[in-house]
């Protein structure tokens, strides 16, 4: 009897043990994935901390380049005016995809643009960095790079001349709409003249004419 007692006793301190174990294991499991999931997140947001950086200080530098003389800085302007030209056609684009007119295939001519103009960003780079390493220029290269240039920023102009002329047309046809609706209302809102009205002003004219006769 004593025996079964010491049995159950040691049974339920097992029991109380294990469950306590299971406890400390389930909590620690639960603390290292959050551990886990705030450390995958402090490194993400931490790459793309660095990425931003890495791009501002890029652009921070191109525009000092540009600052100089010579054809280095003319590669460096160019590239700025290029990504201007890009961005400036790219929000007009998505302005007119928010205001749900019909682009065609204008979105995925952008993209291809701005693929180009991505390629010959780097080739801009590339040629400013030679120049500035080495006193000896390739003039024809610059000439080439500069008719690509030229190619390039007349697309992003006709794009956005097109997108402002769909515009206009747009905004022609609502406001003849709305000046169309506003005549209407202004003509229903006109008090149209009582019959009575009139008779009683014709008779008090006549009246009138009349006392004066006599």
């Amino acid at each position: 009897m004593v025996d079964r007692e010491l049995c159950c006793k040691r049974y339920e301190e097992v029991s109380a043990i294990s469950t306590v174990v299971f406890i400390v294991l389930a909590l620690l499991a639960v603390m290292l994935t959050v551990a886990g999931v705030g450390i995958y997140f402090l490194v993400k947001l931490g790459t793309k901390a660095t990425t931003k950086a890495r791009q501002t200080a890029t652009r921070i530098t191109t525009h000092v380049n540009a600052m100089g003389q010579g054809e280095a800085a003319e590669a460096e302007r160019l590239r700025l005016d290029l990504q201007r030209e890009i961005t400036l056609t790219r929000q007009a684009v998505d302005q007119a995809r928010r205001h749900g007119w019909d682009l065609g295939d204008l979105p995925h001519l952008l993209g291809e643009l701005t693929e180009q103009a991505g390629i010959h960003d780097g080739q801009l780079a590339i040629y400013a960095q030679q120049l500035r390493m080495s006193h000896y220029a390739d003039h024809a290269t610059l000439q080439r790079l500069r008719e690509h240039q030229a190619k390039l920023t007349s697309m992003c102009a006709g794009i956005r001349a097109d997108l402002l002329g769909s515009q206009v047309q747009y905004a022609s046809s609502g406001i003849d709409d709305l000046r169309a609706r506003t005549e209407l209302e202004i003509e229903s809102r006109r008090r149209t003249p009582d019959p009575l009205d009139e008779i009683d002003e014709l008779y008090r004219k006549t009246m009138q004419e009349r006392g004066e006769q006599s």
